[in-house]
C-alpha cells in the first residue's frame, strides 16, 4: 500500500515538472499528457503484478490443505499404500492419510468422534453398525455416520488357511484342520471376535461343529487383534497354522493350504462409504470413485482381491 502511494506521488511530480518546463504550450501539453499516461500505465501494471503475486500463494496454500483421512481394514495396507502414491501424483494438492486397523477398532474410533472422511471395512457388520439404513438388529444403537448414497461394495476377498514355511505340522486342508482340532493336536491362530477375519473363522468352526470356547480352553487357539497380527504369528512359526485373507497371505509370502468356500463362511465383502461428518466429503467421494477404476482394481487384483460379483 505504501509503495502504491509513492508511485502515485511520482506520477504527480513528473506531470508538474513537464507542465512547468513546457510553459503550458499545446505541443508540450501533449507531451505532459503522454508522460502522465505512461506513468499511470506503469503504476497499474505494478499494482496488477502485486495482486497476482499475492493471490498465487493463497491458491497454492488452499490446494495443499485438501487432506483425505481414510480409515481402512488392515488387510488393505499394501494395496492402498501403493494407490496413494499414484493418486497423489495425479492430483497435486491432495494428501491421503490412512489409519489401518481392524474394522471393529476403526468403527469404534469413528463412533467416538475421530476424524474420518472415508471408511473401508473388511466386513459388512462394522459398516452396518454405523449406518442408519441397516437393520436395527445390527445397528443396535441407531448410529448415523454413513452417507448412504456413497456406500458401495468395493471388493471381495477370500479366507484361507495359511501355514508357516515348510508346513511343519503338515496341515493341508480345512477338513484336516477340523480333525486335528477335534483331537486337540494343533495350535491355530485366528482373529478376535470383533475382527472380521475372526468372525469368518468362527463361522468355519461352526460349520465343522467345533466349540471355540473348548478349543481356546484346551490351548488350541491363540488370537490376534487384527489380521496382520495373525499373519505375523504364522510367519514367525509361533503357531501351526492360521486363518487369514488370501491378500495378507500373498503380501507376507505365506504358504496357502486351503481356501474357505462361501458355504463355510459366506462372501468376504469389503464395503466402503464416505462419512456424513467428513470434512473433505467431495475429495473423499472422488477418491472412492478412483478406487473403482481399472488402474486401482489392477493393484487390488494382483494380491488377490476381486471385484464383487
Amino acid at each position: 500500500m505504501r509503495q502504491k502511494k509513492w508511485t502515485t506521488l511520482a506520477v504527480s511530480l513528473i506531470l508538474a515538472m513537464v507542465l512547468t518546463a513546457s510553459g503550458g504550450s499545446g505541443e508540450n501539453q501533449t507531451e505532459a499528457t503522454d508522460a502522465q499516461t505512461s506513468a499511470e500505465q506503469a503504476s497499474a501494471e505494478q499494482t496488477s503484478a502485486e495482486q497476482t503475486s499475492a493471490e498465487q500463494p493463497a491458491s497454492q496454500d488452499a490446494a495443499e490443505e485438501v487432506e483425505i483421512i481414510v480409515f481402512a481394514a488392515a488387510s488393505m495396507t499394501e494395496t492402498l499404500t501403493e494407490i496413494k502414491g499414484t493418486y497423489e501424483a495425479e492430483n497435486p494438492g491432495v494428501k491421503i492419510t490412512y489409519n489401518f486397523d481392524s474394522s471393529g477398532t476403526l468403527k469404534t474410533q469413528i463412533q467416538e468422534g475421530a476424524d474420518c472422511d472415508l471408511f473401508i471395512s473388511a466386513g459388512q457388520k462394522q459398516m452396518n453398525q454405523l449406518d442408519k439404513n441397516a437393520s436395527a438388529d445390527v445397528n443396535t444403537e441407531g448410529l448415523d455416520f454413513v452417507a448412504g448414497d456413497t456406500r458401495i461394495n468395493l471388493l471381495e476377498n477370500k479366507v484361507v488357511l495359511a501355514v508357516p514355511e515348510g508346513n511343519p505340522k503338515g496341515v493341508e486342508s480345512f477338513d484336516q484342520l477340523a480333525q486335528l482340532l477335534k483331537e486337540k493336536s494343533v495350535f491355530m491362530a485366528m482373529g478376535n471376535s470383533d475382527v472380521p477375519v475372526g468372525q469368518y473363522t468362527q463361522k468355519i468352526l461352526a460349520y465343522y461343529e467345533l466349540s471355540e470356547e473348548e478349543l481356546a480352553a484346551a490351548g488350541c487357539i491363540t488370537y490376534g487383534t487384527n489380521v496382520k497380527e495373525v499373519t505375523t504369528q504364522i510367519s514367525e512359526a509361533s503357531v501351526d497354522c492360521g486363518v487369514v485373507y488370501c491378500t495378507d497371505a500373498f503380501s507376507a509370502g505365506l504358504q496357502v493350504a486351503d481356501s474357505a468356500t462361501a458355504e463355510m463362511c459366506g462372501q468376504v465383502i469389503y464395503p466402503a462409504a464416505v462419512m456424513k461428518n467428513a470434512k473433505q466429503a467431495e475429495a473423499a467421494r472422488a477418491f472412492l470413485d478412483y478406487l473403482t477404476t481399472a488402474p486401482a482394481m489392477e493393484v487390488f487384483e494382483k494380491v488377490g482381491f476381486s471385484a464383487v460379483k
